[in-house]
């Protein structure tokens, strides 16, 4: 984004993002350029509470003074739990990253999160489907249950979780239509796998110990991280040496975005800015900032 800061109004429209750490977030960069590039009166800010001032922030916002707020790691289960309206992504998801403040105090939140899994997959792999084949997804916490929960809305039929500890993954399976394996069992788990999944944060550590097969069982082979700093993960950089197509998540965080911005703004983001060029630009020499 260039240029100055246009002047806000008495009635200008207040959005933000919630997490701990939230100063590398991208989310305000975004948000940001959207603004004003569709030349709204309007800001976006990041807000880092302490670990116990999570709650207190969000109970002041009630009322609408501030119209929502993204919320990101580590509060996105506690958002929920906040919440005294629930849509059924963030039902199915057990996790909410966003949260939507209305006159009357009450709080409604939702889960963009698997929208931007799918938007990802549109803008990176165009010819992936959920349907056609076994879904690995890597991890067990809200970003694994998440994903399962899209994944599932969107047609996908046979979904696996793998994670280090499998009766973690069995909790996910007791609520979501997948199976549960653990580590030991990652061989049988990836067995004619079509898409891989990771929803754990070892790309942002440059942990590239996570299992995967020693080849794909063919060329329409898929492995996502949603990590996108650095761009290409460790985990992205292995799974290529075996075959898999692979798709960053960079556009997930963009494809988040678009219904978040339209749900706080009360318009969609202007079609005509490359999100996805101004993020590579924000990323760029700093590769290993995360959000």
């Amino acid at each position: 984004m260039t240029g100055s800061m246009p002047l806000l109004s008495g009635a200008a429209t207040i959005a933000g993002v919630v997490g701990a750490p939230i100063r590398h977030s991208l989310s305000p960069r975004l948000h940001g350029a959207w603004i004003a590039a569709a030349g709204l009166d309007a800001a976006y800010v990041p807000f880092g509470p302490s670990d116990g001032g999570f709650e207190a922030l969000i109970n002041g916002f009630r009322g609408g003074v501030v119209s929502g707020v993204n919320v990101t790691l580590p509060f996105k289960e506690r958002a929920l739990h906040l919440a005294d309206h629930v849509d059924e992504a963030a039902r199915m998801a057990g996790a909410a990253n966003l949260l939507l403040f209305h006159g009357d105090g009450g709080v409604e939140a939702r889960n963009t999160d698997g929208l931007g899994l799918l938007h990802a997959f549109a803008r990176q792999a165009p010819d992936w489907r959920p349907d056609a084949g076994p879904i690995v997804v890597l991890g067990a916490g809200g970003a694994a249950r998440g994903a399962v929960a899209a994944l599932a809305r969107a047609g996908a039929t046979d979904i696996r979780v793998l994670n280090r500890t499998q009766a973690r993954a069995e909790a996910i399976a007791a609520l979501l239509p997948c199976k549960a394996f653990g580590w030991r069992d990652a061989g049988q788990a990836y067995a004619g796998a079509r898409t891989v999944i990771n929803a754990t944060s070892a790309g942002l550590h440059g942990d590239d110990a996570l299992p995967l097969p020693d080849r794909t069982p063919g060329d329409e082979a898929y492995a996502m991280d949603m990590v996108y700093t650095p761009l290409r993960t460790a985990f992205l950089a292995k799974a290529e040496g075996v075959g898999f197509r692979t798709v960053d998540g960079l556009d997930m965080l963009i494809g988040q975005a678009i219904p978040s911005f339209a749900a706080l703004f009360g318009r969609p983001p202007p079609v005509e800015l490359d999100a996805r060029a101004l993020l590579l630009a924000a990323l760029s020499p700093k590769t290993g900032e995360h959000q």
